[in-house]
């Protein structure tokens, strides 16, 4: 199938309420694991936001600060009605973008890609050939960073353990993203961060860790 570049897509992102965010990123202060997801997810979303064929990115939260964060970012915020899981909110804000947009393709994508740039969400999602269903594993292989799917395709993300395998067995394309790409990199443990920073963090995730230069496991 040829890839279609023209197409323009609704992009999902749930956002985890911040007391509950990133529980393995050890060595922060106090507070410093609420401050860093909102920072990541805030970069996440700017690079979304300025991704050329993404004309909507959809935030699905419970949070009040990010939600009033990611709405000064230029995107639209849901409460996360099914609030049953990354699965269910990605599914519920797609539901939400074909309704208001159906000739858009839809596309669900990790909050905590501090590393992304625009440029490489247009190249993936430009690869997703028209009434096709595809996917970007994280940078082990095992994971996944963005899940896609084009008008007239169905819907159905698998994000959690083993994602990678089960969104290929279930028919969807894995995108040839390399895996020096920020989209690939999701950050869930310090070593994760460091290994973002090495490809260059976000303004926002930088200018917390350089204020927050205590911590033991800053890259």
């Amino acid at each position: 199938m040829t890839p279609d570049a023209k197409l323009d897509w609704s992009l999902v992102v749930p956002v985890k309420v911040l007391a509950q965010a990133k529980s393995r990123l050890t060595g922060l202060p106090a507070g410093g694991r609420a401050e860093l997801a909102l920072a990541m997810a805030a970069d996440t979303v700017a690079a979304a936001v300025a991704a050329a064929t993404v004309r909507t990115v959809l935030v699905i939260t419970d949070d009040t600060m990010v939600g009033a964060e990611m709405t000064r970012l230029g995107a639209v915020v849901l409460a996360d009605e099914p609030a049953a899981g990354l699965n269910e909110a990605l599914s519920f804000g797609a539901g939400y973008a074909r309704g208001q947009w159906p000739e858009l393709g839809v596309a669900g994508m990790a909050a905590d890609l501090p590393a992304l740039r625009p440029g490489e969400l247009t190249t993936a999602l430009g690869a997703v050939a028209p009434r096709e269903r595809a996917f970007v594993p994280d940078a082990d292989g095992t994971g996944t960073t963005l899940y896609a799917a084009a008008p007239g395709s169905s819907f159905e993300p698998l994000f959690g353990v083993a994602s990678a395998s089960r969104h290929r067995a279930a028919g969807a394309e894995e995108l040839e993203v390399p895996v020096s790409a920020g989209l690939r990199r999701d950050v869930d443990t310090a070593d994760d961060l460091r290994q973002a920073a090495a490809i260059g963090l976000g303004p926002r995730t930088t200018a917390l860790l350089a204020a927050v230069g205590e911590w033991s496991g800053q890259p």
